[in-house]
């Protein structure tokens, strides 16, 4: 008898955890788990604004997916259309070959690209930060262009290269802007001909508050240690257009700047429009149960789809975060087992438990279980939080053993020089795909049935 498949789309939080929770729930034979992820790695997406800056390595927040799952199958490739019907998945291997796999349950979990407008000049000259290649190229940019204002006689150029934008306050934009303005703000005192008044850091968001989540009292804190630090925070206001070397915002102030960070939020994967299925804001419409109406034993979860809120109620559907995409991942698993052994399918129902954003350094406001801190004690609550959601110890003691490092010893400020004749774009390293249409997919597997 044939093993039932379960094939799971994305390595992301809510695709591992889906993953692991298989795993070790799963009785001997009793059903074949599969992950496509063009990755071979989680990214723990939370601590990236500290590989940007140097403080941890890439590899702390890369943690390995065939150290933590011994019992999945892993293709190394994304999915690029489904067929319902043929419950089929057309996946896209690294090679570039188009594979079918056929599944008795599907797990959506793609996860997000960042989120752009049309702005003149931004896909251009703008950089993101949601990968880690993205983390470390920004990294390897900035103290470029201290290297390169230190060496320049124009005052104009060296004015450009040591103003540097980040557009969107939320969590990865603050945190951004934090980190990297402490390894600028030390970097200076190396550099004798540079004037550390000169290095300027800029926050611009359209929204009237600094993350707005936190509530206004350490919404202000937060405001307040970014200041205290020099750097610049612009509320209601947004870039209007983006130059090699200034940066035009909607109030009509031109900064000269040639280093712009681009944060403003996330979209769903591609990979949603081209399922005909209901959305929301770009999100699958999906039950409290997390399964797709209309696609006979499809699940999505994480930031790809608008899982109900139930612990908020009132038709809230739950913000695309690691905290929730982690425990969708888990009771997604659930309801998989369940549907396979024909028991009921539950609800998922989690309640925040609150929020830690680290600023760098002992700068930092956390909320847990409501709870507001701000200084060591949240920047304590931070750093345990993220100990404990690293999912192998491997990742544990290399993160903590960075820590220790950077905050005894310090950075060299060293950087790397890949991509050092051509400034990377926005989509440079963001993993994206062309996606086929319904018509393809229906296409494609109909193909290899005939071969077949």
């Amino acid at each position: 008898m044939t093993r039932p498949r379960i094939l799971i789309v994305g390595g992301g939080f809510a695709g591992v955890e889906c993953a692991r929770r298989l795993e070790r729930k799963l009785g001997p034979g009793e059903a074949q788990v599969t992950l496509a992820t063009p990755f071979g790695y989680q990214l723990y997406l939370p601590l990236l604004p500290q590989v940007a800056s140097g403080v941890l390595t890439p590899q702390s927040v890369a943690v390995s997916l065939r150290r933590g799952l011994r019992g999945t199958r892993i293709i190394p490739g994304g999915c690029v259309g489904v067929d319902p019907v043929a419950k089929v998945a057309v996946l896209r291997k690294i090679t570039d070959e188009l594979v079918n796999e056929p599944y008795d349950h599907l797990v959506l979990a793609p996860g997000s690209v960042t989120r752009t407008f049309d702005i003149p000049g931004l896909t251009e000259h703008a950089q993101g930060m949601k990968t880690l290649a993205e983390a470390a190229y920004l990294r390897d940019h900035v103290i470029s262009q201290l290297d390169l204002a230190a060496a320049t006689t124009d005052e104009r150029e060296r004015r450009s290269r040591l103003q540097f934008v980040v557009v969107g306050g939320g969590y990865a934009g603050t945190e951004t802007a934090a980190c990297l303005q402490r390894i600028t703000a030390a970097a200076a005192e190396r550099y004798p001909r540079l004037d550390p008044r000169d290095i300027k850091w800029h926050i611009v968001d359209i929204a009237p508050k600094l993350m707005p989540e936190l509530g206004d009292r350490l919404g202000t804190d937060a405001m307040h240690v970014l200041q205290r630090r020099g750097i610049e925070v612009s509320l209601g206001v947004s870039v209007a257009k983006v130059e090699a070397e200034q940066v035009t915002l909607t109030d009509g102030r031109v900064l000269p700047c040639r280093t712009l960070v681009w944060t403003a939020g996330v979209a769903a994967s591609p990979l949603i429009g081209t399922l005909g299925a209901e959305t929301v804001k770009g999100r699958l419409v999906v039950t409290d149960r997390m399964t797709v109406p209309r696609f006979d034993g499809v699940f999505a979860l994480g930031d790809a789809a608008a899982v109900p809120d139930l612990a908020k109620g009132d038709g809230a559907v739950c913000p695309p975060t690691a905290q929730h995409a982690q425990r969708q991942g888990k009771a997604v698993a659930d309801n998989v087992l369940a549907s396979l052994r024909g028991k009921p399918l539950e609800p998922y129902v989690h309640k925040d438990l609150g929020l830690v954003v680290d600023l760098g350094g002992r700068d930092a406001v956390s909320k847990p279980l409501g709870v507001q801190l701000t200084g060591v004690p949240a920047q304590a609550v931070a750093r345990g939080y993220h100990l404990m959601a690293l999912r192998t110890n491997v990742a544990k003691v290399r993160t903590l053993t960075n820590w220790l490092l950077n905050a005894t010893a310090g950075d060299d400020y060293v950087r790397t020089g890949f991509q050092s004749r051509r400034p990377a774009r926005l989509r440079d390293f963001e993993y994206t795909d062309t996606y086929l249409t319904p018509d393809q997919v229906r296409a494609h597997t109909e193909s290899l049935h005939a071969q077949h």
